[in-house]
């Protein structure tokens, strides 16, 4: 079993702190986005889709996409659940992990491979050349900032993201606010309670995985 990372990018990072927090440890091997190793011939062949974290199985089977990752070292060792243990928790994870995904990491993304000079033509991740939109760099900032108001809103009323336990959602929202300090925006004094989880989050050893 390998795990292929790029230790600095923000996606394989949620994996690592995944798998921390499960005391799960797996051999990595780093793919240097910035030299844009993931375009060559002999990664391309592992993953056409040109993007890590990627995980291979020992008997050859490859798995991509972080939650997915996830989840199979969830069914693997399924304690401590970071996706939830009752099937309403389960639900309430998934719907909030998707939340965090969407209204927070893809807007932090959308702003800045659009925006970044290293990502000119890569305005996706995958093998495709993309041009940049400067237009959805904006948009994404504007997101990111509303997004920020929604995460303290919420953990105003719960201690973390998807309710009373830590879960696979609190991941995803830690990487997207460390994520956003890429475009230069970060909580501010009014994310009283964004702010306080923050913290308490960032003293987990895992974290720092």
């Amino acid at each position: 079993m390998k795990l292929y990372d790029y230790k600095p990018a923000p996606s394989p990072r949620r994996v690592r702190i995944f798998l921390a927090e499960k005391n799960i440890e797996v051999p990595t091997e780093q793919i240097d986005l910035r030299a844009q190793s993931q375009l060559g011939e002999e990664f391309r062949r592992l993953n056409p889709q040109c993007a890590v974290p990627y995980l291979v199985l020992d008997d050859g089977t490859g798995i991509g996409e972080s939650m997915a990752i996830c989840r199979y070292f969830e069914a693997l060792y399924p304690e401590p659940p970071l996706f939830g243990r009752t099937p309403v928790e389960q639900g309430q994870v998934e719907m909030w992990n998707r939340v965090m995904e969407f209204d927070g990491y893809l807007a932090v993304a959308e702003a800045f491979r659009n925006a970044a000079p290293g990502f000119k033509d890569r305005a996706l991740p995958g093998p495709l050349p993309l041009e940049q939109i400067p237009a959805l760099a904006e948009r994404g900032r504007l997101r990111v900032a509303r997004f920020f108001d929604a995460l303290d809103e919420r953990l105003g009323a719960t201690p973390f993201v998807a309710g009373d336990r830590y879960s696979v959602a609190d991941i995803t929202a830690l990487v997207t606010v460390d994520f956003a300090g890429w475009i230069k925006l970060g909580l501010g004094a009014q994310h009283g309670n964004a702010r306080r989880w923050h913290e308490q989050l960032a003293s987990r050893p895992a974290t720092a995985a």
